[in-house]
Parts: C-alpha cells; structure tokens; sequence
C-alpha cells in the first residue's frame, strides 16, 4: 500500500472529509512521525507496532571493485517492532491464505 492507496481509503472510508484534507492528515501523521524518530524518541502504537532508531557501529567493509578495505561510519536507522495484535493478524491471513493454495 503506498500513501496515495492510504490517502484514497481513508477518504473513501471517511466520505465526510475531502481528499485534500485526508491527505493533509497522512502527511502530518508521517510527519510528525519521522520527526520524532529524527530526534531520538520511539513511537508506539497499540496494536500495531512500535518505531525506534537502532545504532549500527562502525564496522570495516571492502570496496567491491578494489578488495582494499573501507571504514563505513556509524549509522542511526529507523526500526519497526510489530506488535502481538498486527503479528496474529497477519499470521491468520498468511495461514489462511497458504491453505487455499495448498488444495
């Protein structure tokens, strides 16, 4: 699902709201999001999973092209943790979904 695919459930689910402002509400969600995780916070939503940002060290690497060796510096990158409610869910639908192409 891309953020357009979001942007057109959410109007067409909430028909009271036009789609500018559906797309103004996605927007300042994941804005509002990516900000928090930018400055070191973690996110949790009940239900569905928690966000955090994950140290990567320092670590010694090979530039493919020459063998020789390369530092590659530490990195902050985004983590995603699904929650018990999202892991059942999608458990249920992959169960279901591997039992009808079974037969």
């Amino acid at each position: 699902m891309t953020r357009s695919d979001l942007v057109a459930l959410l109007s067409d689910r909430f028909g009271q709201l036009a789609q500018r402002d559906t797309e103004f509400a996605v927007k300042t969600i994941l804005d509002a999001m990516s900000d928090a995780l930018a400055r070191g916070h973690r996110i949790e939503i009940r239900g569905f999973g928690s966000f955090q940002v994950n140290r990567r060290p320092p670590r010694m690497g090979r530039n493919p092209r020459s063998g020789e060796q390369v530092l590659i510096p530490e990195k902050l990158v985004p983590h995603f943790k699904p929650g018990k409610a999202l892991r059942e869910a999608v458990d249920a639908k992959g169960g279901a979904a591997a039992a009808t192409s079974e037969t």
